[in-house]
């Protein structure tokens, strides 16, 4: 681009050529100047005229703010009151949680109104249609934590509470030890070898040489010998002085002092010791007293909460023979 500039007084004109990259750089400077004198206009007539409440300059600062402070508090609005629909959700939520908590209970074996804390079914703050304040919105928020944490504090008892129940359950001898027909009942009968009446202390599963036998709960082995009876033996320590004595096997699998789980195969069924037959001689013995062991089994085959934890109680302490 040429520009041409003429001087009348001295008859003379020059000439100025400009180029694609200083037009544009000299386009550059000339919009930093006007926007520097823009800032400068709105420094003086607006920040100036509002201070000194110029009456023109001073009402449109005024129609200005308001209307920012409108766009804020409408958004503030919009915002809480999302915060407040998703506080409704969350009590629902609680609401449904405290019928689970209910169920669960009764699950644990623990009533559940023995459970009921602080605002428990009271649904919160919040109602349909009513705006809520920042303040109001921060109490309901403060009373979900609180209950929140209460209903953690019950659930982790509940928790531990089934889990001991499974323990239990997992410790008590409900698990048939060998896939066979029962022979002789617990109780009184003619003994086979000398004709007279004695007590049976076990059960009698008839099953042929080599059938595997398992444990009928999980425990830790304290006894695994040959006994002048019983012949091959094993006996499981379940805790709390419970024991099961498996006899007259072929072959041990296990060790005194092994760790065995339940349903673990232990023996092979045999005719070693006092025996007339293949069988296995299943015993129950708590605090030494020998127990009938088709309670524990009818108790497993039931699989009733309710029954595994009265069988527990009795475990727990027995009185006599039954």
């Amino acid at each position: 681009m040429h520009f041409i500039i003429t001087d009348a007084s001295l008859a003379r004109s020059r000439a100025i050529h400009l180029s694609g990259t200083k037009l544009v750089l000299a386009l550059v400077g000339l919009s930093l100047v006007m926007m520097l004198l823009a800032a400068g206009l709105y420094h003086y007539v607006f920040l100036k005229g509002a201070r000194e409440r110029w009456p023109v300059v001073g009402a449109l600062v005024r129609l200005v703010v308001a209307d920012e402070f409108e766009q804020r508090d409408r958004f503030m609005r919009e915002n809480l009151d999302a915060m407040a629909r998703r506080l409704g959700d969350m009590q629902a939520k609680m609401l449904q949680l405290e019928a689970l908590r209910d169920r669960v209970s009764g699950l644990a074996g623990i009533n559940p109104n023995d459970l009921k804390v602080a605002g428990s079914g009271r649904g919160g703050a919040l109602v349909e249609g009513h705006a809520m304040s920042m303040q109001e919105l921060q109490k309901t928020l403060d009373d979900l934590e609180k209950l929140t944490g209460e209903h953690q504090d019950l659930l982790t008892v509940m928790e531990s509470r089934l889990i001991d129940q499974r323990l239990k359950t997992m410790m008590l001898p409900t698990q048939h030890p060998v896939n066979g027909p029962l022979g002789s009942p617990f109780g009184w009968r003619i003994d086979p070898f000398n004709g007279h009446s004695a007590l049976h202390t076990g059960l009698d599963f008839q099953a042929v040489v080599g059938t595997p036998i398992q444990a009928a709960a999980g425990g830790v082995v304290v006894a695994a010998e040959v006994h002048h009876e019983y012949g091959n033996m094993i006996e499981i320590d379940h805790g709390n002085n419970l024991i099961t004595r498996y006899a007259h096997a072929s072959k041990l699998l296990v060790k005194k002092g092994d760790l065995v789980r339940r349903g673990q195969n232990i023996a092979l069924v045999g005719t070693t010791g006092r025996s007339t037959g293949p069988h296995l001689h299943f015993e129950v013995l708590v605090q030494g007293v020998p127990q009938d062991p088709m309670k524990f089994l009818n108790a497993g085959r039931n699989a009733a909460p309710a029954a595994v934890a009265a069988l527990a109680t009795d475990v727990a302490a027995p009185r006599a023979v039954h």
